[in-house]
């Protein structure tokens, strides 16, 4: 049975970021919040659903522009991948860099920022959206004339390294400070104290900040997340909150002039009222982690555990499931991380997703199993159907007091 070995990542990865908390424990350093790793955690299994859906199209990208385009005929060989590897930081570095300079960049970079913990569930806060943006940087290596097993291989190793230096836990390392990017520098990457801001935005090699002049050494203790910081844990304004106030301050803008300084300017100089704007239009309220109930904390969890597990099932055995059935179970399981960060803000409507959710869940069967199957089971999806639509009103009410049993 043909499987995909990178499932086995989601293990390894989950197995440190757990080893990374407990010896955080053990030293009494609260390096860890629940809601803030869960939020961290939601945004990456998201991403790894995506990647499942796209992956296949950036490789045909990357083989197209390099057969039609290729400058080189490069092949394999040992001093080309080290070639490859320094090509590929010195793209990533400048992509780091403008998208922390333009705002429609930032719009789908802001989100690796939000948090204001730093540990290994930060390296988790990646959006398909930024994979789709790096794309258009990776093109140069094709067109170059890597070719595309070389790129996406190299892309692998490359995104492996920066999950080791989202922590706390590991000091500065001597001489190593000068050649890689280590914890103490991406530390400084993150971190919104004013001496930090817009510094270190190398991947791998630390060379690429002290030849452009954006190079900061920690110093003080950095403060982590946004200079303005979010205070929600809502899964889809994390993700798109940025755009939102794009739009809203581009229909502020008076001329066409202002307007496209509004999408390709700097987002320091950015409007900070466009924030309250779109809060308002959107009506996001801001959290208040005092009134989070400890079986609250259970639930959503549980969830976060279950859905690590179907992440792997799902992405061990993609290659024998059809693509209409990977969307399906892809919307099933955004709708329960939509639902498990309106749970964390206690929110009222997470009912109609949860139905919503049953809904997909229904659907699934009809992906996977031959049409003659399906009508067996039409009958049984019409009576939960029928019942659901009968006691909506006693389903819901009795939904809310199981998920928030300290609220009327």
């Amino acid at each position: 049975m043909k499987i995909n070995i990178l499932a086995f990542a989601i293990p390894v990865f989950a197995g440190f970021m757990l080893l990374e908390y407990c010896i955080a424990k053990r030293k009494k350093q609260a390096y860890f919040n629940l809601h803030n790793s869960i939020a961290n955690i939601s945004i990456g299994i998201a991403e790894r659903l995506c990647d499942v859906l796209v992956t296949a199209s950036f490789y045909h990208i990357y083989d197209v522009i390099q057969k039609k385009y290729g400058l080189f005929p490069i092949k394999e060989g040992l001093l080309l991948w080290i070639l490859l590897l320094l090509s590929t930081d010195f793209l990533w570095y400048w992509y780091h860099r403008l998208a922390h300079e333009i705002n429609l960049l930032w719009a789908v970079h802001v989100v690796h920022h939000q948090s204001e913990d730093y540990n290994f569930t930060v390296s988790a806060r990646i959006t398909v959206l930024q994979a789709f943006v790096r794309t258009g940087f990776w093109a140069v290596l094709p067109l170059i004339g890597f070719p595309a097993p070389m790129i996406t291989t190299m892309l692998l190793i490359h995104g492996i390294y920066p999950f080791f230096i989202h922590t706390r836990l590991i000091g500065k390392l001597g001489i190593l400070e000068y050649i890689l990017v280590t914890p103490s520098h991406h530390r400084v990457h993150h971190a919104s104290n004013e001496k930090y801001l817009d510094k270190n935005y190398g991947d791998v090699f630390i060379i690429w900040d002290k030849l452009f002049g954006t190079f900061q050494k920690e110093e003080e203790e950095p403060q982590y997340g946004l200079t303005k910081p979010l205070n929600t844990y809502s899964f889809l304004w994390q993700h798109f909150h940025f755009i939102a106030e794009i739009m809203v301050a581009v229909k502020s803008a008076k001329t066409g002039k202002e307007k496209i300084r509004v999408i390709f300017g700097r987002p320091a100089n950015f409007d900070a009222e466009a924030r309250k704007k779109a809060e308002t239009i959107f009506k996001i309220h801001h959290v208040n982690q005092a009134t989070m109930a400890r079986p609250l904390n259970r639930y959503v969890i549980w969830q976060m555990i279950i859905l690590l597990l179907l992440l792997f099932a799902f992405i061990l055995f993609e290659a024998h499931l059809s693509v209409l059935y990977k969307i399906s179970f892809t919307i099933t399981i955004m709708l329960t991380l939509i639902n498990c960060g309106a749970i964390m803000e206690q929110k009222r409507w997470i009912f109609h997703v949860e139905l919503l959710r049953i809904c997909s869940l229904l659907i699934i069967p009809f992906c996977y199993w031959y049409y003659p199957q399906t009508y067996s089971v039409s009958p049984a999806l019409a009576a939960i159907a029928s019942f659901i639509i009968i006691f909506y009103h006693s389903l819901e009410k009795g939904y809310l007091r199981l998920v928030y049993r300290n609220k009327k």
